[in-house]
């Protein structure tokens, strides 16, 4: 294995992250002020740029999973325990000590193990729970006059809310997680370029440099 500059964030794939990560905020931002968590805009104006962030958001992550499933690239999410536990410690407990990062990014394993199990656990089930509910709480006025009662829509929100917590929770994490180790510019820089620095078999090596030159820097 050898270290290399390579592309591992395709244009879709920064594009999709960017234009995910200011939806949230926007999302954040408005299901607060719905909340009365401030008053920076009217309730209404809240209510109509939540909904629209949220239907855009919507179709950004179906095109998003088709990408992944058509692309192959849904592996980089598949969740192992080897070497979990030396990338726990180091979050817990040897990044206060100043040790190097246990884990090196590979070809096809960008993700170290830690955060392959925690973006697994967004896409599988945060992202559908807050799907799911958000859509039933807009569709409202279509189900309200069947079988369930008031207190369905009241479950409906609350879960919906916790679910919204939970993701700035992890924006929080991953936000802070990028303070850490080297500085927030490099861990930043290879979602903007698309380039870092991976380690590749000869044969990953071999094949990259004849068949996708342009993924390569050194």
């Amino acid at each position: 294995m050898s270290l290399h500059k390579v592309k591992v964030f395709t244009r879709f794939e920064r594009f999709w992250h960017w234009t995910q990560a200011l939806a949230i905020f926007v999302l954040l931002f408005s299901g607060l002020g719905v909340h009365g968590f401030h008053r920076l805009l009217d309730f209404e104006q809240l209510v109509w740029m939540h909904v629209i962030a949220a239907l855009g958001l919507i179709v950004l992550w179906i095109f998003a999973i088709f990408w992944h499933l058509t692309t192959g690239n849904w592996r980089h999410y598949l969740p192992t325990v080897n070497g979990l536990w030396p990338v726990a410690r180091y979050y817990a407990w040897g990044i206060f000590k100043g040790e190097e990062h246990p884990y090196r990014k590979r070809f096809w394993h960008k993700h170290n193990p830690l955060q392959a199990l925690s973006y697994l656990g967004l896409k599988l089930f945060l992202f559908p729970a807050i799907w799911i509910t958000g859509l039933a709480y807009l569709s409202y006025g279509f189900w309200s006059s069947g079988p369930v009662s008031n207190d369905t829509l009241a479950w409906v929100a609350v879960i919906h809310t916790l679910v919204a917590f939970a993701i700035a929770a992890f924006v929080i994490i991953h936000v802070y997680l990028l303070t850490t180790g080297h500085s927030f510019v490099e861990h930043v820089k290879p979602m903007i370029s698309g380039y870092d620095e991976v380690e590749l078999t000869p044969e990953e090596e071999a094949y990259l440099r004849e068949d996708e030159p342009g993924r390569i820097l050194d």
